[in-house]
């Protein structure tokens, strides 16, 4: 038997595989899943390897291993399967006004639809073809999907009816930035948890953006904790993260937006460790073997000017910033930043940007035979490694490479027609390989195979509960929106050191700062004052304690004239005073400031925020409809640099267009020509106060958008300035601000919102 061939069998058998963090074979009930599913992002082991057997080398779209093709499931999201389904984002109406997003669920053998939930996209500068960039992430134990839109929407869904269990908003209620790039995470399942992260502005002091991340329980969407990285980071991201166990003690292990490797306790969020593997942010997933992680980038090293890097991090080489201890090994100029890398046996098989793959010595980095070319220009999809091949695809082609003791070899290419792309990443299950394309989905098989599939490795195990110490403590809800005088009961669970829960707190003592009373069970009781009121809950039990935030804002009308606002702090840059917005804003501070202007206090979208001077804020509930938004708006700068100053109502936005010299209304940013908006002339002029009043109506499906603006002092006009119909209407939304301050600032004053 030649070396070669011994290779193949050696990397058939289930010894060679790795088992990389949880294999998600067992639901926190205790009820095993199917081991052929795909419920989540890179696979039952996180890893991108499937055990299945039995699948083709080779395909063509003639129909030689094709078992059907779909498409009405066009996409560039990566599918996932389970229970016989399969599960993905797309784009809905397509190129037309109605034009959003959708999870899609199909018969996995057939491909047939069985059912859409659609929405909208809203607020957003994601241009239609990089929606759907997100993964949806199944829960085995429940049956139920997870899916997060480009603009923030994250749902729960029953996956046999395709019904909405519970929704929210992460962009108004957390402050999710959603940007152009359309960089979307995906939502990860873990026991009673399911976690979803981005790039988040927030309220209070959380208002200063970082990556953060939202562990809800995945029944109830209720909010268990929020916790990010470092400020101020120089990109968003879609690293998924890998749940592993690190040293006996769970871990979630992720790329971050600030650059660096994070380690966080998935039951708490609490930070193990970091490791800066570059200058701008992280993008691919980590894999996690036997206390180790490998990760790649393709942006600036931390050290030099050098491009990319792939490294293998010690996991257990400390706490906090293991930067400068942790590196195994570090290959720079190796551009692996998009595609996330495979371990086979004791090799790491890492893709670059550009089509290059490289074969690595896991142990000591070192290339392995020669780097393989593949065909097209980028490489976005994640490989799949089964049944003895990897399968990979660029942008524009698809390959079927065999590894060897050389390297590897390809031994099967297809090019795409030209325009069809290959964004999301190949998959299998249950014998069938299924491939996304933004054209169709591919369903490639061998007709009369059974399905089998080698046995998965036993994963990792965490550390027995021995430590009943109590060193953490954590009060849920962590994030609670509330009317004056509602209730709310807050439970406090206790966890030890290594983020295992020991139990529920009967003893607690709790203690509010403002806006209401909490009695000794922790049933806490808002304030009947119709007051916009930030409200820190702290839980102290032995001494270690906890906290939790709570928002609490009145039924509408509300007023908001900043003449209470305290002007008490010197800016450190110019030394003049200056206040904050009110506390409960989402993502007005730290963009925002109250400054004494013309003997009044107003407040300034300041044009110094890096990143920051184009933003929106918004000020309360996402179920509000049928209501009035109304602002003082004044734009600095001259001919040619001037800003923009809008308001915000269920989901649309009134804006002032000062370089434009126009009024706009619009929903999706991005989408003004086929989905929805309207433009009048309005020439407004800098140093000018004027006031814009915008309502939005629903009716049925449908929302009537009506704007005006005048010069301050001058009689409110009769008709409206501006209207619109939107036929596929957004029907509630939180009221906001709107502002770009990029070249000159803007000031807002007077802000009502009332309703019709």
């Amino acid at each position: 038997m030649n070396v070669a061939r011994t290779l193949r069998r050696f990397l058939h058998s289930s010894a060679a595989l790795v088992g990389c963090g949880f294999a998600v074979l067992v639901a926190s009930s205790g009820v095993a899943a199917d081991p052929m599913d795909w419920p989540s992002w890179r696979g039952p082991e996180q890893n991108g390897i499937s055990r299945e057997t039995g699948l083709p080398g080779e395909w063509d779209f003639e129909g030689t291993n094709l078992l059907w093709k779909n498409t009405e499931l066009a996409t560039r999201s990566t599918p996932i399967v389970m229970n016989g389904k399969l599960y993905t984002l797309a784009r809905s109406y397509p190129e037309t006004t109605k034009e959003g997003e959708k999870v899609i669920c199909a018969d996995a053998a057939t491909g047939k639809v069985l059912w859409e939930n659609k929405f909208n996209v809203f607020l957003s500068d994601v241009p239609a073809e990089r929606v759907a960039w997100g993964v949806c992430a199944g829960d085995p134990e429940t049956g139920r999907v997870y899916a997060m839109g480009v603009c923030g929407l994250f749902q729960c869904i029953d996956g046999e009816t395709g019904k909405t269990i519970w929704s929210r908003s992460l962009s108004e209620q957390f402050g999710l930035l959603s940007t152009y790039g359309g960089r979307t995470n995906s939502a990860v399942v873990f026991e009673n948890l399911v976690l979803i992260s981005a790039v988040m502005t927030n309220w209070g002091e959380l208002a200063v953006p970082a990556h953060r991340f939202i562990a809800m329980d995945k029944a109830t969407g209720e909010v268990l904790w929020f916790n990010g990285t470092s400020l101020r980071p120089d990109d968003t991201t879609y690293s998924t993260p890998t749940m592993s166990v690190i040293g006996g003690q769970a871990a979630m292990v992720f790329g971050s937006g600030d650059g660096r490797v994070w380690a966080m306790q998935p039951r708490t969020g609490k930070p193990l460790w970091n490791y800066q593997l570059s200058l701008r942010g992280l993008n691919v997933s980590p894999l996690v073997e036997k206390d180790i992680v490998y990760m790649g980038q393709s942006e600036e090293n931390p050290d030099d000017s050098s491009m990319g890097a792939v490294a293998a991090i010690n996991a257990k080489a400390g706490a906090g910033d293991v930067t400068k201890t942790a590196a195994l090994w570090r290959n720079k100029k190796q551009m692996v930043g998009k595609s996330s890398p495979l371990l086979i046996g004791d090799r790491l098989y890492a893709f670059d940007d550009g089509n290059i793959l490289y074969v690595l010595d896991a142990k000591t980095g070192e290339e392995i035979g020669k780097p393989v070319r593949l065909i097209g220009s980028i490489m976005r999809a994640s490989p799949l490694y089964a049944d003895g091949k990897i399968y990979a695809c660029t942008t524009s082609a698809w390959h079927v490479i065999e590894p060897n003791e050389k390297g590897a070899k390809v031994t099967h290419r297809l090019r795409f027609p030209n325009g069809e792309e290959i964004h999301g990443s190949p998959i299998v299950s249950h014998g069938r390989i299924y491939l996304p394309s933004i054209e169709a989905m591919y369903c490639i098989g061998l007709k009369d195979a059974k399905p089998a599939a080698g046995e998965i490795p036993a994963p990792p195990k965490e550390n027995e509960v021995t430590d009943k110490t109590a060193a953490q403590v954590q009060i849920v809800p962590a994030e609670v929106l509330m009317k004056p005088g509602e209730k709310i009961a807050f439970k406090v669970r206790l966890f030890n050191a290594a983020g295992q829960l020991v139990g529920e707190a009967s003893d607690a003592k709790f203690s509010v700062t403002t806006g209401g009373e909490i009695d000794s069970a922790g049933n806490f009781t808002a304030s009947s004052e119709p007051k916009h009121v930030g409200v820190y809950v702290t839980a102290d039990v032995g001494g270690i304690q906890g906290k939790a935030r709570v928002r609490i804002v009145p039924p509408l009308p509300w007023t908001f004239d900043f003449n209470a606002t305290a002007i008490d702090t010197p800016n450190p840059v110019t030394g003049v005073l200056e206040g904050e917005p009110p506390i409960t804003w989402i993502g007005a501070r730290y963009r925002h400031k109250i400054r004494v202007v013309d003997g009044d206090n107003k407040m300034v979208k300041v044009t110094t925020i890096p990143k920051g001077t184009r933003s929106q804020s918004w000020m309360g509930p996402t179920d509000l409809h049928d209501y009035t938004v109304q602002a003082e708006v004044r734009g600095a700068g001259g001919p040619g640099r001037m800003p923009d100053a809008g308001v915000i109502a269920q989901r649309y936005t009134l804006d002032l267009m000062g370089n434009a010299q126009q009024l706009q209304i619009r929903s999706w940013t991005a989408q003004l020509q086929n989905r929805f908006a309207v433009n009048v002339p309005f020439a407004w002029e800098p140093g000018v106060t004027y006031v814009l009043k915008f309502r939005a109506e629903t009716d049925g499906e449908k929302a009537h958008l009506k704007g005006k603006a005048w010069k301050k002092g001058d009689a409110e006009p009769a008709e409206w300035t501006i209207t619109g119909t939107d036929e596929a209407g957004n029907l509630s939304g939180s009221p906001g601000l709107f502002g770009n301050a990029s070249v000159a600032e803007v000031t807002y004053d007077n802000i009502t919102v009332t309703p019709n």
